[in-house]
């Protein structure tokens, strides 16, 4: 049995029989005027984050979202679009599309705004996906990513490149782990269908969305997820794995390379009232300047003593350098 087929049987059974315990988000649930989630959405929520950002979804974007669940965040977006088929949903699995399309029956009771064709489910694959090609505002994904391995990592990313139109945003949430793990970790194909063996450092999560030619990464939030301690998982040592969320923009990618956002700052306080370095970055004295680590690497080149740099707290909410 491949990896992706125990996968496919993990998720059948958490459609069949609703799983609380199989991810872990710290995130509150969205409280929005008129908004009601029904109790199985919730606890089939799936995710480990959330992909659902108010200034991602302004005029009426069209929305794609990879791996349904029990549907929650199509219904988050659906309150943002409201149109006949304003947001696809996508999943391999029959047993989930079934169980999300009973769940928005009960959403549309409760919510007088919603209607069930609001959203269009789809059978499809993330490696191979039934969307043409730019058509898509905003696309996301909640904790799927990591389930892949690398080949197919690279497919599933650069499908969602290949959907989206120009400036449009991939937003994700996916488990990251900075210490390396074992290969009986690495290839338990259950604990990876579980969110928990796949998940990669940042920075190879980052260059595997840079490689697929994203020019803008924002990664805005970086939360604590889970433990693989020895009492329970086979490793020797304790495990610490984080979520992450991240936006990873279709821009051209610059020629000086991706513009990434960790969440670092400027500070100019010299003499002036601000400091232009030239090359489109100015300065307000006293006025922080969120900066991509490209950015933050040039002006920190410069040796001023008049700036201070902080550092990254992989947190960033827009307002740029770029």
């Amino acid at each position: 049995m491949s990896y992706l087929e125990t996968t496919h049987n993990v998720y059948k059974e958490a459609a069949l029989s609703p799983d609380v315990g199989l991810c872990c988000t710290t995130n509150p649930i969205w409280e929005l005027p008129g908004l009601k989630i029904p109790r199985i959405m919730q606890e089939m929520n799936y995710g480990c984050g959330s992909t659902v950002h108010a200034r991602d979804l302004t005029n009426n974007p069209k929305m794609l979202y990879v791996g349904v669940g029990g549907g929650m965040e199509l219904l988050q977006f659906a309150y943002f679009n409201r149109q006949k088929g304003g947001v696809i949903g996508l999943d391999v699995v029959d047993e989930m599309l079934e169980a999300s399309r009973k769940n928005f029956v009960e959403a549309e009771a409760m919510n007088p705004w919603f209607k069930s064709d609001f959203v269009t489910l789809r059978k499809g694959d993330a490696m191979n996906l039934p969307v043409d090609d730019n058509s898509i505002d905003v696309a996301a994904q909640n904790c799927l990513f990591n389930i892949f391995k690398s080949d197919d990592l690279k497919k599933a990313v650069s499908e969602m490149y290949r959907v989206l139109k120009p400036h449009g945003r991939l937003v994700m949430s996916d488990p990251t782990c900075e210490q390396p793990m074992n290969d009986e970790l690495r290839n338990d194909d259950r604990l990876r269908a579980l969110c928990l063996s796949g998940s990669l450092p940042i920075a190879a999560y980052v260059k595997a969305l840079t490689d697929a030619g994203f020019g803008t990464i924002e990664i805005r939030a970086r939360k604590p997820y889970r433990i693989l301690d020895p009492k329970n998982y086979p490793t020797d040592e304790l495990i610490y794995i984080e979520s992450i969320e991240v936006a990873a923009i279709k821009d051209p990618m610059p020629d000086d390379g991706p513009c990434v956002f960790t969440g670092k700052a400027a500070i100019y306080y010299g003499d002036s009232d601000y400091f232009d370095d030239g090359v489109g970055h100015t300065l307000l004295k006293n006025q922080p300047l969120a900066i991509c680590d490209k950015t933050a690497a040039a002006l920190q080149a410069l040796k001023r003593d008049d700036i201070y740099f902080s550092e990254s707290t992989f947190h960033y909410d827009g307002g740029g350098c770029c």
